[in-house]
Order: structure tokens, then C-alpha cells, then sequence
């Protein structure tokens, strides 16, 4: 969810009006969510390297995060939505981590949509816990070296029991992923746009849709293995 910051240099405001802004394209990605039957939609609010930026735009954050967890988890559970939290939580304050659990808790058997939320997030620090935890596993004895493989690790991922992400989106312009899901986006489709986050709407989902919609997807096969009956024809 790239540029907030930019938003509100662009207004003159600062950059923490860009974070509030830029709610409001939360629940514009939710809405859209609901209303096509996307069963998940991971959101990239706050990522492990996010703590090293200024002290007052992390405060910032902070306050704002707990607003919204104070604000709008009610309303997302009447709407069936589940909220996950993936990444760190240690570095949150205590209120912060009790109301997070409290909003996994209270939406922890809703269907209608999961809402992931990385925050304090990083894609090589997932892989590198769900290293530890096989090699812990296999220090007690209760697994074997050659137990080891693809699934197995991703088993012990974030986000292990949801698909894997068919579609990333990226606003802001930026062509990078930033250390955002490294493990599960091997074979997601990558859609990038000028847009700052604030300014999405609904029109420029449905562009990554309709993108999407017309790509080819291999998974590492060939067309012919892909459409075999397109290739006989």
C-alpha cells in the first residue's frame, strides 16, 4: 500500500495525513473483495524495516493503527470478514497487541472474506521462523531430516492455510515486492500502477482484474500443457 507519504508531500500536508488518507483504500479494496467473491486479501500496513523510519511518522502510525482497530473491527465482523495479523508483534505496544488478538478472536469464524494484516511483517523473516521451528522439531526427535520438503515448510508459513496469492498489486509506481510474502507469491501474477494508494478506487481494481483475467498462467508448464485441446486444434 505504497504511497501515503507522497500524497500528502504533494497537498503539503504531512506525511501522516497521507496514512489516514489512505484508509479510506482499505475499505475500498474490501468493498470490492466482497462484492466479487475474493475469498482473501493480504494488506501490506506496516512491514519489519517500517520501524527504522522517523520516530514521529512511526508514532503516527501507531495512533492510527490503533484507531482503526478501535473503529472498525466491529463493523468488519457484521460483514463476515476474518482478520488475520501475520508478522511481529513484539516491537507493538501491549494495548496494541491485546486489541489485535482481540480482533483475530471476535472474526475468527467469520467466511465472507480473510483480511490479512502483515504488520511488523517480512517475508525473509517468515521463511527464516519457519525454519526454526522445523529445526527445532527435529532437535526433539519428532522429525526427520528427510521429512523436509516444499510442503512441509510451507506448512509452517504465514498464511499456510489460505490459497496462495494469485494477484499482487503494488500502487505507487515502485517495481518492487519490498520483502512482502517472498515464499508465497512464487508463482502470483505482479500488477503495478502510478497510483497512489489514497487515490485507489474502484476503477483501477477492476483494471488488475480485467489484467489478470487475461494472462496466461504456466506455473512452469508450456501453452500446449497448459491448453492442450488450443494446441491440437
Amino acid at each position: 500500500m505504497d504511497g501515503n507519504g507522497r500524497w500528502a508531500e504533494r497537498r503539503h500536508r504531512p506525511r501522516s495525513l497521507g496514512h489516514r488518507a489512505g484508509a479510506k483504500a482499505v475499505r475500498v479494496c474490501m468493498e470490492f473483495c466482497i462484492k466479487h467473491g475474493i475469498a482473501s486479501l493480504t494488506l501490506f500496513a506496516f512491514s519489519s524495516e517500517n520501524w527504522n523510519r522517523p520516530a514521529e511518522e512511526v508514532g503516527a502510525l501507531m495512533k492510527l493503527f490503533l484507531h482503526m482497530l478501535d473503529s472498525e473491527v466491529e463493523e468488519l465482523h457484521r460483514r463476515g470478514v476474518r482478520i488475520t495479523f501475520i508478522g511481529e508483534r513484539k516491537d507493538f505496544s501491549e494495548v496494541i497487541r491485546n486489541k489485535m488478538q482481540r480482533a483475530e478472536l471476535l472474526t475468527r469464524d467469520n467466511r465472507q472474506l480473510n483480511m490479512n494484516i502483515a504488520a511488523g511483517y517480512g517475508g525473509r523473516a517468515d521463511i527464516t521462523q519457519a525454519t526454526k521451528s522445523i529445526v527445532a522439531d527435529i532437535a526433539s526427535g519428532n522429525l526427520h531430516p528427510d521429512d523436509i520438503d516444499e510442503v512441509l515448510l510451507g506448512s509452517r508459513m504465514s498464511l499456510a492455510d489460505q490459497a496462495a496469492p494469485d494477484l499482487f498489486i503494488r500502487t505507487g509506481g515502485d517495481l518492487r515486492i519490498s520483502n512482502f510474502l517472498l515464499w508465497q507469491l512464487a508463482y502470483t501474477e505482479m500488477w503495478f500502477t502510478e497510483t497512489l494508494w489514497p487515490d485507489l478506487d474502484e476503477i483501477t481494481l477492476q483494471q488488475a482484474m480485467d489484467d489478470f483475467a487475461s494472462r496466461e498462467r504456466r506455473f512452469g508448464l508450456t501453452s500446449a500443457q497448459v491448453k492442450p485441446g488450443d494446441a491440437a486444434a
